[in-house]
């Protein structure tokens, strides 16, 4: 793990950081100036942990480049993401209200840039702006939909719903393009629906036999047909 604290160019980052993430990126420049001399950055290299579950949640993580997994361990090993953090998403943020411990694990998908809030400078940033509570309240309610999205779906989709809901969904609605690229590999993609790598490659030569997809690479998929997607 690299410290990038002391680097010539971290106000640089810790400003792009702050402008990327929603519940920042509203503020006046005197107020952002004020959050990036509380940022810490730090960097990742791919499949490492950034915490694990049982260590003390003292700090709100926000991803500044790369991709971050969020997932916890069923008694028996078995990983079960629940969610993937891009660019200007970010984790911790229970911290904010109480010193407790992480229940989950994060780890870095790819190399990756974390800019750190200590619990303590977020606690005073809140009581001094307190538009900044409004967009984290904002955040959980989205979360808790997701979440709660996540759990209907498995317990009431087919696995081939689920698959065909998740590439619709991770379409760029601002392009024209119908190319999605998968965040994750296909492993992980299983862990997410709740299913298995095997059956993840068995559905999309499915889905390709139909004439629904097409699979450019490994993790570059074109949807020819959205709506037939939908109605498998």
């Amino acid at each position: 793990m690299k410290d990038h604290v002391h680097c010539h160019h971290c106000g640089l980052e810790n400003d792009y950081c702050i402008s990327l993430v929603p519940i920042f990126n509203h503020l006046e420049k005197p107020q952002m100036d004020e959050v990036m001399t509380l940022i810490h950055s730090k960097s990742y290299k791919k499949g490492e942990d950034i915490y694990q579950s049982g260590h003390t949640s003292d700090a709100l993580y926000i991803v500044r480049k790369g991709r971050v997994k969020i997932y916890r361990l069923s008694e028996s090993g078995k990983e079960q993401i629940l969610r993937i953090l891009n660019p200007g998403d970010f984790t911790g943020e229970l911290a904010l209200f109480n010193e407790s411990v992480h229940d989950a694990y994060a780890s870095a998908l790819s190399d990756t840039d974390i800019c750190m809030i200590k619990r303590n400078d977020l606690q005073n940033l809140l009581l001094k702006y307190p538009n900044i509570s409004m967009r984290i309240l904002s955040e959980f309610s989205n979360r808790l939909a997701q979440s709660e999205t996540q759990t209907t779906r498995f317990a009431t989709e087919r696995v081939e719903m689920r698959i065909a809901l998740f590439l619709v969904e991770s379409l760029d609605t601002k392009s024209e393009s119908h190319v999605v690229d998968l965040p994750m590999s296909k492993k992980d993609l299983a862990s997410f629906l709740g299913t298995t790598p095997e059956t993840i490659s068995r559905k999309l030569f499915e889905f390709e036999d139909a004439g629904l997809i097409k699979q450019i690479t490994n993790k570059k998929i074109e949807i020819m047909d959205v709506d037939g997607l939908l109605l498998i």
